[in-house]
């Protein structure tokens, strides 16, 4: 069996990606990742009251939402699912249920949008009913060995599903090279991206987010498995593990204040695309203040894109994509 570590063409395989791999300044479709909300109820829509302007949706729904960003270039989304009535427990199960919204949707979105990139958040805190990202001992504290097996489990089930990348957000030791194995074992290594959050910082910033993916944990926080904010030592070393293990891409998140870990990443791993993620709190604190007059959206938004590119962010993943698309082509008319 070929060494997953040498196995490169799952980063590549279709022009999005390509894309990726290579770099600039510029800001353009290709730049920017839409994160959306999937919820169960098909027909359903509901507007999410801490990040105003983003909406829950259900497939049908999505549908719609995404059919004009597509004729203005959208090349990729990420997915994130919202239960509302399967079941939430111990270890997630209903992750990878077939009735999961996410499972549900890929196929689908595969149909409607052939050209269109979806990679596909993996983790279990929004479907545990503690709220975690991973299993948990008895203590209340991370079982890694049950937690990287579910999250292996979860990600093969939505690249069978039709996801292009995997993006596991969990922050658990050794979930990259899990995922990787259960992709060479199934003979898919080559056509699914892993896509790592391989400095994600447990953030004041993820509170719009956890509203919006009912994923707020019941007790405690993150803090045992994100890394701590303030810490630098620690991004690099994840980071280096990751790559170590065979993540295609990676990830700073939140963005606006890790920008010095974005550059820093950048410089060290120069080969692999550096995904930047806008949060939550981040689309909120801009949206409010441009609301309230403290400065143009347009201008600041633009400003931060352009630090965030040359930084070394390649993709920004951005609640402000049909916005910043619909800036673009009005743009181009010009």
């Amino acid at each position: 069996m070929m060494d997953k570590l040498n196995i490169l063409q799952g980063g590549y395989f279709n022009s999005t990606l390509r894309t990726w791999q290579s770099s600039g300044t510029e800001i353009g479709a290709h730049n920017l990742m839409y994160p959306v909300f999937i919820m169960e109820n098909d027909d359903g829509l509901e507007p999410i009251g801490s990040m105003p302007g983003i909406n829950r949706m259900g497939i049908n729904q999505l549908k719609i939402h995404l059919e004009p960003l597509i004729k203005l270039g959208l090349k990729s989304v990420l997915l994130f699912g919202v239960l509302d009535k399967l079941p939430k427990d111990e270890v997630g199960s209903s992750a990878d249920s077939d009735r999961n919204p996410i499972v549900r949707c890929l196929p689908l979105l595969r149909t409607w949008f052939p050209d269109l990139t979806i990679a596909c958040d993996v983790c279990l805190c929004g479907y545990t009913s503690h709220g975690h990202c991973g299993v948990l001992d008895s203590d209340g504290t991370i079982n890694n060995p049950k937690s990287i097996k579910r999250i292996a489990e979860v990600a093969l089930k939505y690249a069978k599903s039709g996801a292009h990348m995997l993006a596991p957000s969990d922050m658990m030791d050794g979930r990259i090279i899990a995922i990787k194995d259960s992709l060479v074992e199934h003979g898919i290594s080559n056509k699914v991206a892993v896509l790592s959050y391989s400095a994600k910082f447990a953030s004041t910033f993820y509170g719009p987010f956890r509203d919006a993916a009912h994923s707020k944990p019941s007790f405690g926080d993150r803090k045992r498995y994100q890394l701590p904010s303030c810490s630098k030592g620690l991004a690099h070393r994840a980071t280096a593990r990751d790559v170590q293990n065979g993540a295609d891409m990676l990830m700073v998140k939140p963005g606006l204040a890790y920008l010095d870990l974005v550059q820093s990443l950048k410089t060290e791993f120069p080969h692999h695309p550096m995904f930047v993620y806008q949060v939550s709190g981040e689309y909120a604190m801009l949206y409010h203040a441009a609301k309230n007059g403290a400065f143009d959206l347009k201008d600041a938004l633009m400003e931060i894109l352009c630090g965030m590119r040359r930084a070394g962010g390649d993709v920004i993943i951005t609640y402000f994509t049909p916005l910043i698309l619909d800036w673009l082509s009005l743009k181009s008319k010009y």
